[in-house]
């Protein structure tokens, strides 16, 4: 279970003012319970990791989805991408997502993506796919510009407001 998930699930119990989560996998044969504060009232969260009932083994490493030639966070050194670091260029704009959900680059698994790095983007173009409650929602763009920088990976959960591309308006 990777550590971004656990991450995501505290602010989840953060923003909906929760004091307890537990998430049950029974594929990976793990369970995941936060509690947010401790008995002594202390506010930090603390993760208990168990091993699921139905196995004893550790639980194998989750398979790395492939997401062709991105990089992670967009670039070739690893590091945070430039909307959530610095200034962006005279010109570029951060593309942000209008809701929380899953993000997709395309339309289905065998599809090929919607927009790569150096497509070319009208108002009104599908940039990318969000779930959210099991609905697929197509996401356009609210310019016309190039795909300067993608900021999120394929199947990467979303925030309301998180930067998704940089695009260079012309």
């Amino acid at each position: 279970m990777e550590i971004k998930l656990i991450h995501h699930l505290a602010r989840i119990m953060k923003r909906a003012d929760l004091t307890e989560l537990e998430v049950d996998d029974a594929q990976a044969g793990l369970r995941v319970h936060l509690v947010r504060g401790s008995r002594e009232g202390q506010g930090a969260p603390l993760v208990h990791v168990m091993q699921g009932p139905a196995s004893h083994a550790p639980a194998p490493a989750a398979p790395q989805p492939h997401y062709g030639a991105q990089p992670q966070y967009g670039s070739e050194t690893g590091e945070r991408p430039r909307a959530a670091t610095s200034e962006l260029p005279p010109g570029v704009v951060a593309f942000k997502s209008p809701m929380v959900g899953t993000f997709y680059r395309s339309a289905s698994p065998d599809s090929d993506p919607y927009v790569e790095v150096g497509s070319r983007v009208k108002d009104d173009s599908v940039l990318c796919i969000i779930e959210a409650m099991k609905v697929m929602n197509e996401i356009k763009s609210e310019y016309s510009g190039v795909i300067v920088e993608m900021l999120v990976q394929n199947a990467e959960p979303v925030e309301f407001g998180q930067p998704l591309f940089l695009i260079q308006k012309t």
